[in-house]
Formats: structure tokens, sequence, C-alpha cells
């Protein structure tokens, strides 16, 4: 076990949970709009929700797929090219050669265990995105002894977390101007992120274990029933490994397309992209968001924020 010092990185305290309970309607709204005006700075757009509409619409134009392609890794000009699309891909040849995918869960035991994590417990499927779902804050060392002798049908998660730590161990490519910090998600089979999209471009490497994912494009939230969590992450109840269709019968009309991530494989899902993560093994992911206007639109000038405007961006940016 790993002994670390208070004062070590290894034992910062995890930020507090973010609440509303004890605000007003007309706080929670101002909020939510401040929040949504900071957003539309981070990415140098005018608008969230024009930027949103602009991205269904140029999904009406994509071809339909069956599969998801696969292709070596690419150079930042032909990445970019080929994101441009708006279609997904898998890329191999990056994340297999990364030191972190040479770790032995032991060793991420042993390195790592005193650092702290915030686990997915009870049902946080449906209160994915719930500012109130349930939380259980451990140290990664307590998190894999808890998960190894678990026979939960849905086990407790370690998602969306920021690892400072393991972050020397990921080489990311230079394929955006700018990024958020990586997320990782640790667990083991049987663990999910439900249906869901982020309206950013996003690069999602699965280090270890295999994992399923079901993609759906982004003018088919018309079919499955989306819920706002906030303006750039939307839910959705439909549930695409065992499909309600009498609660939702729209779903019968989404495309679902699947794609089964293998170590090593790094997963390009376009802005506004549907998709839902299951755990066939023990697995280690990573994930990185872009912080700017998606790929698909091409750089789409009527949405880009003007000189004041990104004035104010850098502003946000230091807030």
């Amino acid at each position: 076990m790993n002994h670390e010092k208070p004062g070590s990185r290894s034992s910062r305290i995890l930020p507090p949970r973010p609440s509303s309970a004890a605000m007003s309607p007309a706080d929670v709204l101002a909020r939510k709009q401040a929040r949504e005006h900071k957003d539309a700075l981070v990415r140098g757009v005018t608008s969230i929700q024009e930027m949103r509409a602009a991205i269904r619409q140029a999904s009406r134009e994509l071809p339909a797929i069956s599969a998801v392609p696969r292709l070596r890794l690419p150079d930042a000009a032909t990445f970019r090219m080929r994101a441009a699309a708006g279609l997904p891909f898998v890329i191999s040849g990056l994340v297999g050669k990364w030191p972190l995918s040479a770790l032995t869960p032991q060793t991420l035991r042993d390195r790592f265990g005193a650092l702290p994590v915030r686990a997915r417990v009870g049902d946080y499927i449906n209160t994915a995105f719930a500012p109130d779902r349930a939380m259980q804050d451990m140290s990664l060392l307590a998190y894999l002894d808890l998960v190894a002798n678990d026979t939960q049908d849905l086990p407790p998660y370690l998602g969306n977390l920021e690892l400072r730590e393991l972050n020397a161990l990921c080489h990311w490519p230079a394929w955006f101007k700018k990024m958020g910090p990586p997320r990782f998600w640790l667990g083991p089979s049987g663990t999910v992120t439900p249906l869901h999209c982020d309206y950013d471009d996003n690069i999602f490497a699965q280090v270890w274990g295999r994992k399923r994912i079901f993609l759906s494009p982004p003018h088919h939230d018309e079919f499955l029933y989306p819920r706002e969590a906030n303006a750039i992450l939307f839910g959705s109840p439909f549930d695409p490994e065992a499909p309600d269709f009498d609660n939702f019968p729209l779903a019968r009309q989404a495309t679902m397309i699947e794609c089964i991530m293998q170590p090593g494989e790094l997963l390009y899902v376009p802005a506004g992209w549907y998709h839902q993560v299951r755990a066939l093994t023990f697995s280690l992911s990573a994930n990185r968001w872009a912080r700017a206007l998606p790929l698909v639109l091409n750089g789409a000038t009527a949405l880009t924020a003007g000189p004041a405007d990104q004035g104010r961006m850098t502003e946000a940016g230091q807030g």
C-alpha cells in the first residue's frame, strides 16, 4: 500500500459537490445563464444554443453508416480533415504506446492507491445527470478493494475524474488548439455511462480492457427524448441495450451504431453524437473534450465570437 505524507499531491482534498438546494428558482436560472454564457466564451462562439442547432443541421447532411471505421494513426491535418466530415472513427497506433497502457492494476494500487477519488454508487444510471446523485469519497485503493469482490449488477464506478498524477503517463495528440483536462474512467465489467451527448468534440482512449459503445447521430435527438443537464450536456432515458419501445416509441427511428473498443484504441466522437458506454471487462479509459467550435461546423463565421467577445473569453478562462 502506498503511504503518502499529508502534504503530498495524493492527499489533496476533492472539490465540494455542486448544490442548488438552498437557491431560489431565480438564482438557479441566473447561475444557468451565467454558465451558458461562460461556455460560449470559452468555445469562442456567440451562442451555445445556435451552436447546438448548427450541429444538428449539419448532421442531417451526413451519410448513414452502420459501423465505425478504423484507421491507423493519422497526422494532425489528416485527422482534422477526417473529423470535419462529422462522423466517428477509431484510431489505432497511439494509446498502446502510452506509459499508462503498460501499467498493471497492481502497479496502480501500489503507486496511486492513496489518491482520493469519488465513486458513483447506487443507481447512477437513472440519476446520471442529477446534481444530487449518490457519490462516495474514498481512496483509490479502497475503491479497488470495494469492486474486487462486488457482485452488484451495477458496480460502483469512477467516472469523469481528474487524476492529475496520471496525466504524465498519457501522450495526447495536438489535434485541437484548446482542450479540457484529461478525465479518467475506471471500473469493472458492468459499469455504465448511459446514453447522452456532449456538444464538444471528444477523443476517448481505451487504455485497458474492452468497452461497448452505442452511437447515434445528433439530429436523432428528436427520437431520443433528450433531457438537458446543462447547455452542452443532454441525457436520454432510452437504453439501446434494453430498448423499451412501449415507453419510447420514437426511438425505433433512431440509428444505433455499435462499436467495441479494444485496448490501445482511440475513438473520435464528434460533438453532438449520442453515446452509451458499458465496460465488458475491467477497464481504464481516458478522454478529453475540445473547447472550441466543433470541427464539423468548418469554422462557421456566423457562430464565431468577435474581438470584444474574445477579450471576455480570456477573462472567463481565467475565472
